[in-house]
């Protein structure tokens, strides 16, 4: 009877070991796991001005033009046209 009483104390504590060692396996497995999803590109804090109208914006949404190696940034197309007018016509510095 006492012996019964000892192999169940001892299945008991054994399940018990059982069941958090699952528990910690899963905790880590979830972990290392990959995202189903893609994560979402952040956008940088980087702020850039427009050469034209002197505002500033993310350069992200920002128009990129390369003149003689220099890059140039607009908040539209209008901006980007005045400058390369402006450029052509000498009223600017050149690089």
């Amino acid at each position: 009877m006492l012996v019964k009483l000892i192999l169940i104390g001892f299945l008991i504590f054994v399940l018990y070991l059982l069941i958090k060692f699952i528990r910690f396996i899963n905790k880590w497995s979830s972990f290392f796991k990959l995202p189903k999803e893609p994560p979402q590109q952040k956008k940088s804090n980087l702020m850039i001005k427009d050469e034209v109208c002197n505002t500033y914006l993310p350069v992200e949404d920002a128009i990129e033009v390369n003149i003689n190696g220099k890059k140039y940034y607009f908040c539209s197309k209008e901006c980007k046209e005045k400058f390369i007018e402006e450029y052509k016509k000498g009223f600017l510095k050149k690089p």
